[in-house]
């Protein structure tokens, strides 16, 4: 090879070296001009155990534990009303009094006649004893006496039919019924409710059976009345699972003395059952769903090569650092969640107490990301919370 060859070649690779060298300083000043990411806000919440008792939840529905829209059995016009719309009754009560005169005066008939087959019998057997008539006359006159006493018994129910009585004690409900309107036969004049004690019905799936039992205490709200809590206990629970839905039925009763709880409505029942244990809490607001699991972002330290980076962060980069002057990160971590109560929810798997975890501002982030802690606003995290419009 020639000398000349050698200095040809040699001048080729300067060449390249020189392109190669002008290309990586050109691709770094492209790499340090990419703007850094800026500390994200969030607010955060220590995890920790908490007494946590295992509850069985559902919906339920206020019912009477008497209760009946009161019908008259027969027609009529209506005579006098003798309740006030919303009234508290007695049993036997009389209600509605429909005109009964017709009635009346047919049963003083048959009453009559009755008595006059009384008379009839008497007299015969009287004449029976000197041996003036027969046997068979006075078996006669006995069962015409005891005809005449049933028609005096049916018509007598008749004119009962015409007053309608409470058939329990109760509150009334609204009516519009007025003397002088007509009705016809099975025609609701008024609903009757007994208020005190009331019955929850509810359903819970079948897999919880194992921790019901009659006598259970069971605690129980509405949203008419936020705040307030009602006892009670299971009285029983429907031995037949529906096979649609494999939901069992359970039914408790809720004692209700100032009479505010009204069929109808539903209600919130909570059943507490087993022992209570300590259980790591969160607020549900710190948990992000996704198809392939849950997950949580955990704010730590940022490691040594990380916090080099980050001195040159803006000022709110340095307010994240925490006393010792190191900056803060997020990690994302998955969790496996437990029963929820309330704002909160249990962490069955994947995190410690002491740990620090984002409650806020989690679509921001990503692992890695340099986050600021305000908790100057946090998310509730109330185990019985109440509707914020009340």
């Amino acid at each position: 090879m020639t000398k000349r060859m050698i200095i040809m070649i040699g001048c080729v690779l300067v060449l390249i070296a020189a392109l190669a060298l002008g290309k990586f300083l050109q691709i770094r000043k492209l790499i340090a001009s990419i703007p850094k990411p800026q500390p994200q806000t969030v607010s955060t919440i220590v995890v920790q155990k908490l007494q946590w008792q295992p509850q069985l939840k559902a919906v339920g529905t206020l019912n009477p534990v008497r209760g009946a829209d009161l019908a008259s059995e027969v027609a009529g016009l209506v005579r006098s009303v003798h309740f006030k719309s919303g009234q508290d009754v007695a049993a036997g009560a009389l209600l509605v009094q429909l005109n009964a005169d017709a009635d009346v005066a047919q049963l003083h008939a048959l009453q009559a006649t009755a008595d006059q087959a009384a008379i009839a019998l008497k007299r015969d057997q009287a004449q029976l004893a000197v041996q003036a008539v027969s046997q068979a006359q006075v078996d006669a006159d006995t069962n015409n006496l005891k005809a005449a006493r049933a028609q005096v018994d049916q018509q007598a129910a008749t004119v009962d039919k015409k007053a309608i009585r409470a058939p329990f004690a109760g509150r009334l409900g609204i009516t519009t019924l007025q003397p002088g309107q007509y009705v016809n036969a099975g025609t609701t004049l008024v609903t009757l409710q007994t208020l005190d004690p009331i019955y929850v019905n509810f359903n819970l799936p079948q897999q919880q059976l194992n921790g019901l039992a009659v006598g259970q205490v069971v605690n129980l709200s509405v949203d008419a009345f936020p705040g307030q809590t009602y006892n009670g206990k299971i009285n029983a629970i429907n031995p037949v699972v529906d096979p649609s839905t494999r939901n069992v039925q359970v039914q408790a009763t809720i004692p209700n003395p100032k009479r505010n709880l009204l069929p109808g409505m539903f209600a919130n029942v909570r059943i507490d059952v087993g022992a209570a244990e300590e259980r790591l809490t969160l607020p549900q607001a710190a948990i992000t769903y996704n198809p392939y699991g849950s997950t949580v972002f955990v704010v730590e330290k940022a490691k040594a090569d990380q916090a080099k980076s980050e001195k040159s962060q803006s000022k709110a980069g340095q307010a994240a650092a925490p006393a010792g002057g190191e900056p803060l990160v997020a990690r994302q971590v998955f969790v496996e969640t437990g029963p929820t109560r309330g704002d909160q929810i249990s962490i069955i798997k994947g995190l410690e107490a002491g740990e620090q975890v984002v409650t806020s501002g989690q679509l921001k982030l990503k692992n890695g990301t340099p986050v600021v802690v305000d908790n100057r606003v946090e998310p509730t995290n109330n185990p019985n919370p109440t509707p914020q419009e009340h």
